[in-house]
């Protein structure tokens, strides 16, 4: 079984801490078997003290991680002004002793614990929006991204402030087992599968009036007819806007673009397809709003890395269990 280890680190936000086990210890085959073993632990087998006004105690000291397939590493700290110690000496030494091939995941501010052990260097990641400045600064050498929820960059993955830790271990889930097993977890926990946009609709801004319009029904419009996308003038004309007016408000509470996101909505529509039905791929790239194969392809590549029918072969041999055998 996958195992997964949650390093409590002196000075651990205890929400935080706690949406691992949450996630993943929710996380079943449609059968009910477990997918993913969840041990938290700390450095020292001392008692750690949280953030809060108390400490925990943990039943596994630092050997545990020499056992990860994932290693996740919520955040951590004293108080807003203090001078924090991003990578203390046992958490270099253990970092060391990683197996290889382990999976590195950081919530919000803890993307700084990676970066100061050189995990990052010359890579795309992200963390809280409100300390994407400050973290550019102190680490020039990593590709931050201050817009999106998370970044998926194979082995290392960073996510942006609390819940998108939430949003980040779903993606795990949906990575390592396909959405199916993401929709269960996200049922038993009442969360969302994923999430719209980015960071960007978190950012603070001034409050529209309460009369404003938004551009939510014209979404749910929208995403009934991704077979045929609407075009941009077809969106501001349902949202009884201006173009200019709608692509403001749009942006201001997605977080991206009408284009960018209704790329996003079919691209999501395919993977979905190509994860559960035996639809060709033509007919998907109908479905989708994408018109033929090469246009899927194109997309799908650039957005995962994979074609369709490479991500069709993954997924199936996750999420298609083994034909039993005749009895004789």
């Amino acid at each position: 079984m996958h195992r997964v280890v949650v390093l409590a680190l002196e000075g651990v936000y205890p929400f935080e801490l706690s949406i691992p086990i949450r996630i993943f210890g929710s996380a079943a085959s449609a059968t009910g078997e477990p997918l993913y073993e969840v041990l938290t632990c700390g450095l020292d087998g001392k008692p750690v003290r949280t953030k809060a006004d108390f400490s925990i105690s943990v039943d596994h000291g630092a050997e545990a991680i020499e056992t990860a397939d994932t290693l996740i590493i919520p955040p951590f700290g004293r108080g807003p002004e203090d001078e924090i110690d991003w990578f203390p000496p046992p958490l270099a030494d253990t970092f060391a002793r990683l197996r290889p091939g382990t999976r590195i995941v950081s919530i919000c501010t803890a993307s700084y614990a990676l970066a100061a052990a050189g995990l990052l260097d010359g890579r795309p990641a992200t963390t809280h929006w409100n300390q994407a400045a400050a973290f550019q600064r102190m680490y020039p050498q990593v590709k931050v991204d201050p817009d999106v929820l998370f970044v998926d960059d194979g082995d290392v993955l960073t996510s942006a402030g609390v819940a998108a830790g939430i949003d980040l271990c779903m993606h795990i889930v949906r990575r390592d087992h396909g959405s199916e097993a993401a929709n269960r977890v996200a049922r038993q926990c009442i969360v969302p599968p994923w999430r719209e946009g980015g960071q960007a609709q978190f950012i603070e801004r001034p409050i529209p009036e309460p009369s404003a319009a938004t551009t939510s029904a014209t979404r749910e419009w929208a995403l009934a007819r991704l077979h045929r996308p609407p075009t941009l003038t077809e969106l501001a004309d349902h949202a009884r806007m201006s173009v200019r007016t709608f692509s403001r408000r749009f942006r201001d509470e997605v977080g991206m673009t009408p284009g960018q996101w209704l790329t996003q909505q079919r691209i999501e529509l395919a993977r979905r397809l190509l994860e559960t039905t035996d639809l060709p791929v033509d007919r998907i790239a109908e479905e989708a709003g994408f018109g033929t194969s090469a246009s899927l392809r194109q997309h799908l590549v650039a957005t995962i890395g994979v074609p369709p029918s490479t991500y069709r072969h993954t997924f199936r041999a996750v999420l298609t269990p083994p034909l039993e055998q005749p009895t004789r």
